[in-house]
């Protein structure tokens, strides 16, 4: 096989799983989609920036082991030294500008997740290539074959796994009124990030039976984090449920608009009637409907944690949306 077919190849194989695995981590976030811009700038943050500044500072960070440990030792020893509170740095830098610039997007735990997941599936679809050129280069098509299947199937959502507990950590600090949690959530998600993937980069690196011991790590950490976004869902449905009904009291929800906004089976539904019977102008409409239904919920919720004024404006300014809406809907 050519240079040129496996350059090609090598990049088809880190992109394919990670389409897939993006697709999943939008899917999931079913009452509120976060802007697809932002999460695309998350995502190149992690494919760009942070690749280059993590190779750069991997590199320097890496000189002195090699000088006192010898190549071999050095090279064994700074991928799980050097390599996690280096990238894991880089990567969260994007999260906590989210935080700084646009906090409002950060609403559930649920959303830390899905930011750091998009970061860390940046991150991971660029050093993939990297990685499955230097396998093919150095032990030829059959080495290049098994890299690919570990690093984009077996392993593909570690990167992803890693910095999904820094947006965590920095999503609960955001929600929180505790001065204490907020500062140390970021810290402990920050960490947690680091910690695993140091734990995956030791294992790793001693041979066949630790990879064994990496698969059940990092698995056992991708279902803890698939525990608490379904637990973040549950969260949200029961914000959507408690807040919406006030709504239907008040008179800015009928009583049927309720109860298809705050459940997401019902929402899907209606949305896919929508596109087949009336199109799909009436299809967006729905959506960005729902959408401010549960952008309502969340700031009634975020108003009842804080009491501050721009939350009460928000909410105001929602129901006036969601009444101009509900009358496009009925159109």
């Amino acid at each position: 096989m050519s240079d040129t077919a496996v350059f090609l190849l090598s990049i088809l194989a880190a992109i394919l799983p990670t389409v897939l695995y993006v697709g999943l981590i939008y899917w999931v976030d079913r009452y509120e989609k976060e802007p697809w811009w932002l999460l695309a700038a998350a995502f190149l943050w992690g494919a760009v920036p942070a690749i280059l500044i993590s190779f750069v500072l991997n590199t320097l960070l890496s000189a002195p082991l090699l000088l006192v440990l010898g190549d071999e030792l050095g090279m064994a020893a700074a991928p799980p030294l050097i390599g996690p509170p280096v990238e894991e740095t880089i990567k969260s830098i994007a999260l906590v500008a989210i935080f700084i610039f646009w906090r409002n997007e950060i609403d559930s735990p649920l959303d830390g997740i899905i930011y750091g997941a998009m970061v860390g599936m940046g991150f991971a679809m660029v050093e993939n290539v990297y990685y499955f050129l230097e396998t093919f280069n150095q032990g030829g098509i059959e080495a290049w074959g098994v890299n690919i299947v570990l690093r984009a199937v077996i392993f593909g959502l570690n990167h992803a796994l890693f910095s999904s507990f820094a947006g965590l950590g920095i999503a609960i600090a955001r929600l929180s009124t505790s001065q204490s949690v907020k500062f140390a959530l970021p810290v402990l998600g920050w960490m947690t990030a680091v910690f695993l993937h140091f734990l995956h980069n030791l294992t790793v690196t001693f041979g066949d039976f630790f990879i064994l011991v990496a698969l059940f790590f990092d698995w056992g950490g991708v279902l803890l984090v698939l525990g608490i976004m379904v637990w973040a869902l549950l969260q949200e449905r029961r914000w959507l449920r408690q807040y919406l009904a006030e709504e239907v009291a008040v008179g800015t929800l009928t009583l049927s608009q309720y109860t298809t906004a705050s459940s997401g089976r019902k929402r899907t539904a209606y949305l896919f009637n929508a596109l087949l019977n009336r199109g799909f102008r009436a299809n967006r409409h729905a959506a960005k409907f729902f959408l401010q239904c549960s952008h309502l919920a969340y700031s009634k919720h975020h108003w009842k944690l804080f009491q501050d004024e721009k939350s009460a404006q928000e909410i105001v300014q929602l129901r006036q949306e969601i009444a101009t809406l509900a009358t496009q809907l009925r159109s």
